[in-house]
């Protein structure tokens, strides 16, 4: 476990307390129960907002704090021990750093500042099927005048139903497997021709399938250039892969804690439960395994700080890992609680049901697997 800076421990004690008092799987539950048609409570995300985490990675003179995605992460591990729900990793880290990486400074200016106060929350929307394959780019960005005109379908947007505006992998030429021919664009949800459809997922999160029909745009709102829009979809990619494995680290971090803690008081045969050698074996294996993905998440975060060249392979390092043993200890949670760990009433199904969502989005354990495989020449 890297050592944490003063300012990440001070960060990280404010968000355990946050979360614990404001923002825990109890509150996560009355957000479920409640309905929230954006799937997450407004006053949780004003919360959020106002202790400034929307902004930590904007620089200062755009509202932001300008802190890196280390900090970031830190954050993020703690919101996931709770398993709140808000656009911070949606928002905050994925749409502001497309428009830090990709951005003119008008854009910087135009969105930044409301990103950070949490007033506008912006999203990518990149999948065009039902599964991640970032390499397949087929939404139409027609060139027309002195703009464009996007015409397609983008499935499971992250805080689709919430966000204010998009960053779209749209193809202003080729066909859809090719590399170059990408452009990302800045779109309203409010413009003409935009429609989103909300989705009844398990974790009771946001998303959102949205189409475009002849969404008229202005060459203002291309990010990046235009046809070479692909390392940065990558580079944003990326980022959001190494926060969304902070995020399920904490979230399995909190499945291995509560269980441990069910094993030390359950009692069966007049023992403890935890000493029965079967189970100890294996809580002892998920633990090895937490901390290896815990290594992995952290070089990760550093790398995309450091500006590494190996930022996309240990992204994916990261994704993959953090996948393998979110997947396992979630199943052992239930499996260990036994029949209550089945029922709607406990906690243990919330946390396996956020571990399948997170394990599909950016990239499956698989999609990481060969793509860390692909940088790694075997």
């Amino acid at each position: 476990m890297a050592v944490l800076t003063e300012e990440q421990v001070i960060l990280q004690d404010q968000a355990k307390s946050w979360v614990n008092d404001a923002s825990s799987v109890t509150h996560f539950r009355a957000m479920r129960d409640a309905g929230h048609a954006n799937g997450y409570a407004p006053d949780t995300w004003q919360a959020v907002c106002e202790l400034g985490w929307a902004g930590i990675l904007i620089p200062e003179e755009y509202g932001g704090s300008g802190m890196d995605f280390r900090t970031f992460g830190v954050v993020l591990e703690e919101t996931g021990r709770g398993l709140t729900a808000s656009p911070l990793l949606a928002s905050g880290l994925v749409g502001a750093s497309a428009i830090l990486l990709g951005g003119t400074d008008a854009q910087k200016k135009q969105y930044l500042p409301s990103i950070a106060d949490g007033s506008v929350i912006a999203t990518l929307a990149v999948d065009e099927s039902s599964q991640h394959d970032p390499s397949m780019i087929a939404l139409a960005a027609n060139a027309v005048g002195d703009g464009y005109e996007l015409s397609g379908t983008k499935f499971f947007v992250v805080e689709g139903a919430a966000a204010d505006v998009l960053v779209v992998a749209a193809r202003t030429s080729g066909d859809a497997a090719d590399v170059d021919g990408v452009t990302l664009f800045l779109v309203d949800t409010a413009a003409n021709g935009v429609t989103r459809t909300p989705l009844s997922t398990v974790d009771s999160r946001g998303y959102a399938d949205i189409t475009f029909e002849r969404v008229a745009v202005g060459a203002d709102a291309v990010l990046g250039t235009v046809d070479n829009g692909r390392g940065l979809l990558e580079a944003v990619l990326d980022r959001g892969r190494a926060g969304l494995a902070a995020e399920m680290l904490g979230t399995g971090t909190e499945a291995f804690d509560r269980t441990l803690e069910y094993l030390k008081t359950r009692v069966q045969f007049d023992q403890v439960i935890g000493s029965f050698q079967s189970l100890g074996h294996r809580q002892a294996t998920h633990f090895m395994n937490m901390e290896f993905a815990r290594s992995c998440v952290e070089a990760a975060l550093t790398a995309i700080d450091q500006d590494g060249e190996d930022v996309a392979q240990l992204c994916s390092l990261a994704k993959s890992q953090m996948g393998e043993f979110l997947h396992a200890m979630t199943n052992d949670m239930i499996q260990m609680h036994g029949g209550i760990g089945m029922t709607d009433e406990f906690d243990a199904g919330f946390f396996l049901k956020r571990a399948r969502a997170t394990e599909a989005l950016f990239g499956n354990r698989a999609f990481h697997k060969k793509r860390y495989i692909g940088f790694s020449g075997i």
